[in-house]
């Protein structure tokens, strides 16, 4: 149960922040529709022919592609999904001059469709697609449409521009995002355990003088010193 003092804490922290910026994980999308990977009911738990930590590889889409995009199509396509309170809430405080910056660990867009402007995707977008050969951009409507293994004219495979296990994050993303947090006076992190690195060790950066957690279940990375609030971010933001 989320108290109405953990709540007055919060809104007491964003008052006085001059220049907020937020750290979200899946959790964030969870209200949404869209599933996680490492809860009771996320794809970690659901029983494929390989596990999706295996097909969401470097290795498994070179190696087994049409088999990597049965499941991409199946299971990471959620085009029609629409934002929730948390996604409206993080876009109105960016048009309102509190919040710099969205520094995200999903893939699905929903943070650029309530509006906000500067998101920084750490694990890249579904929405964005290219040719492993020529590169060659293409919208996520050309993975749909395709059938098997998705081509470009040159002959070169399509590929999300998602990071897969084994592939590295993008250099100037994470540079932008190290900038925005250490500019920051205030971070909020929801919708994460933090037990995705690299991206989690990003939270280090911060030199401000408050952190507010909120999470279904406390983090995996040890956050004394800082509001935590356990439940949902779009339940949570929509008091403020």
């Amino acid at each position: 149960m989320i108290s109405e003092a953990e709540i007055a804490n919060l809104r007491r922290l964003i008052e006085r922040s001059r220049r907020m910026v937020f750290f979200g994980g899946a959790g964030v999308s969870t209200e949404s529709g869209i599933p996680d990977f490492r809860s009771q009911d996320g794809l970690y738990k659901q029983k494929y022919k390989y596990p999706p930590e295996t097909i969401l590889s470097h290795t498994f889409f070179a190696e087994h592609t049409e088999e990597f995009y049965e499941f991409y199509r199946a299971k990471m396509l959620c085009l029609d999904a629409m934002p929730n309170a948390a996604h409206y809430k993080l876009a109105q405080w960016e048009k309102e001059g509190k919040l710099s910056a969205v520094i995200t660990q999903n893939i699905d867009g929903l943070h650029q469709k309530a509006g906000s402007k500067n998101v920084l995707e750490l694990h890249g977008s579904v929405w964005r697609n290219h040719c492993v050969r020529c590169g060659m951009g293409y919208p996520v409507q050309k993975i749909v449409k395709s059938k098997g293994v998705p081509h470009c004219p040159c002959g070169g495979v399509i590929k999300p521009d998602v990071v897969l296990y084994e592939e590295p994050l993008d250099q100037d993303v994470l540079n932008r995002s190290v900038e925005e947090i250490r500019r920051a006076d205030l971070m909020i992190i929801g919708g994460t355990s933090l037990n995705v690195y690299p991206a989690a060790s990003l939270v280090d950066f911060f030199r401000g003088d408050n952190i507010a957690v909120i999470n279904r279940g406390a983090p995996a990375k040890d956050m004394r010193g800082v509001l935590f609030i356990d439940g949902k971010i779009g339940e949570v933001l929509s008091m403020i």
